[in-house]
């Protein structure tokens, strides 16, 4: 009889609760207290169990990063899908994906510092994260490459000076370089990305609890000023909070 299967769902299955451990320890001891001495102990288990899935910690490092990474972009996706559902515009598609992954970031602190916050001592990410860390500005790309075809981005006001300044490879998650007027369009998408995660890092971290009234509010404000960098509207009537809207 074949018991594939069953040793598959196993193995999954230890997968899972060995980086639910994991998890925990990062929001009692944070990355650089992660080893698989503690994510033994806590499990109760021997160090030769989590070794034989994890044989170091930074394999189960690698393991936490591309979850943390892939469960931030599948909550952006579906806000997004959402968005595009209910036939909003590009400006409002960006809100709701920000707000997703403001949201999340919340609620996972622990995986947000892992991907975002300080490098864990001795480790360095493999090529193997990249794939999953491309979800968030892929998302990002795709709303921005809808507005440009729908016609909801306003020309910049200045251009990249000189040869373009990303590689290629960044240019190829776009899809391409825009025609003029739009042509540093990817690299104005690149701020926009850069200044989500800066934002996000301010917030996580406590960086303007004590000088922003309404951080929620100010959160959409400030994605509404990032989105300008690629002239995109975010609608913020009606948003919550605020007291200047009509």
């Amino acid at each position: 009889m074949d018991v594939t299967p069953f040793a598959s769902d196993e193995k999954t299955a230890r997968h899972a609760a060995l980086k639910a451990t994991a998890r925990q320890l990062l929001l009692e001891t944070g990355a650089a207290g992660l080893s698989l001495e503690a994510v033994a102990l806590a499990g109760a288990l021997d160090v030769a169990e989590v070794e034989g899935v994890f044989p170091h910690r930074d394999d189960l490092l690698t393991a936490l990063v591309i979850d943390a990474y892939e469960e931030s972009g599948a909550a952006m996706e579906e806000a997004d899908r959402n968005a595009c559902a209910a036939g909003a515009s590009a400006g409002a598609r960006l809100l709701a994906v920000t707000r997703a992954l403001r949201a999340w970031s919340f609620d996972n602190s622990a995986a947000f510092t892992l991907i975002y916050g300080s490098p864990v001592p001795g480790y360095h990410a493999p090529q193997d994260t990249v794939p999953a860390a491309t979800h968030t500005p892929a998302v990002l790309a795709g709303i921005v490459r809808s507005a440009l075809a729908a016609g909801e981005l306003a020309p910049p006001r200045r251009t990249v000076p000189g040869p373009p300044l990303l590689r290629p490879e960044a240019v190829q998650l776009f899809g391409g370089t825009p025609d003029a007027p739009f042509a540093d369009l990817v690299e104005r998408g690149m701020v926009l990305w850069s200044n989500l995660i800066g934002l996000l890092v301010f917030q996580v971290f406590s960086r303007t609890h004590d000088s922003v009234r309404d951080e929620s509010v100010y959160f959409d404000f400030a994605i509404a000023v990032a989105a300008e960098s690629i002239g995109l509207v975010v609608p913020l009537e009606g948003t919550p909070g605020r007291e200047d809207t009509a």
